[in-house]
């Protein structure tokens, strides 16, 4: 990873990390990550982007990683992250992106390109399809014991993850994200019970040294912002009048991603109801696909994602 560079530039009163890796003339790819994500996350997409002529750039989101923390972390809204990415792509003079995310950072994709149309190419995501901000059946339907109700609840979390250090929640939540099945506790359990140390075992393709790198980046930001958003701030309201997105678009669904069993939502894929809200939208399928499929399966999502480009620049 030598060749991605790193710096930090002053967006909206912090100071943001972002790795960026490509020439500075070439049209601009965005990676937006997810939880308990950070940058390093798209460390393999970055290099294969950048070796097609693209300019790769994946920002570490306030109060994750290298990024300064909020002023008030538990005030934090999806809405800062997305002002984030517009002053990004003002300060690096980029006047049209390509944006990629992966769980939450979907969401973020997806709002911002209903917000910014004009600043969007395109858009990939990695395992969640497009759906209008407003819905709220998906948290309607959850159990209580699920992982998003546990740690929507303020300080339920903070409990669970205080029993351990940063790594050794970071590699529990690997396990558990990497299974195809919605972690969910029973009522006498917490969600970090649900890994058994001495049987459990990170999947063979995230190794100890990518979780040495996601504890050291999690160690100086906690997980104060990250609880925040996406998990607290999930009903947040947006005032979009036109539901339409109008650039091109890409779903990547993994067969066996654990988000599949969240209520309604295969059946949403495969309908195909997305089309109504974004014209230009494709479906890829990858059935071995976990939750983590671009670090599982770097080769196929890097195939699938440099053949959207090519199509769309």
């Amino acid at each position: 990873m030598e060749e991605i560079e790193h710096k930090y530039v002053e967006l909206n009163g912090l100071k943001l990390h972002v790795a960026e890796i490509g020439n500075s003339s070439s049209p601009a790819v965005v990676f937006l990550h997810g939880f308990p994500e950070i940058w390093y996350s798209w460390r393999h997409q970055m290099i294969a982007v950048a070796n097609a002529g693209f300019r790769a750039i994946a920002p570490d989101y306030r109060g994750y990683g290298l990024s300064d923390p909020p002023p008030e972390p538990e005030k934090a809204k999806f809405s800062d992250f997305i002002a984030d990415l517009l002053a990004l792509l003002d300060c690096l003079t980029l006047s049209k992106v390509f944006l990629i995310g992966k769980d939450f950072g979907s969401r973020i994709a997806y709002l911002f390109t209903l917000l910014h149309s004009t600043r969007v190419s395109g858009i990939i995501t990695l395992g969640v399809p497009f759906a209008p901000p407003s819905r709220h059946t998906v948290l309607k339907n959850l159990p209580e014991g699920s992982y998003i109700s546990r740690w929507r609840v303020r300080g339920r979390a903070e409990s669970d993850f205080s029993r351990f250090d940063c790594k050794t929640v970071l590699r529990n939540i690997y396990i558990l994200f990497a299974r195809n099945g919605v972690p969910t506790a029973q009522q006498n359990q917490e969600i970090m019970d649900l890994v058994d140390p001495s049987t459990d075992s990170l999947p063979h393709w995230f190794t100890e040294q990518d979780l040495a790198e996601y504890a050291s980046l999690y160690e100086k930001s906690g997980f104060r912002t990250a609880l925040q958003v996406p998990y607290r701030s999930l009903d947040e309201e947006f005032d979009i009048v036109n539901m339409k997105v109008e650039v091109p678009a890409l779903v990547v669904v993994g067969g066996k991603d654990y988000s599949l069993k969240f209520p309604g939502i295969e059946e949403y894929i495969r309908s195909g109801r997305a089309k109504a809200y974004v014209p230009n939208y494709e479906t890829e399928h990858l059935p071995e696909g976990t939750h983590f499929m671009q670090e599982q399966l770097p080769d196929q999502v890097n195939q699938l994602i440099l053949s959207f480009l090519s199509r769309h620049s």
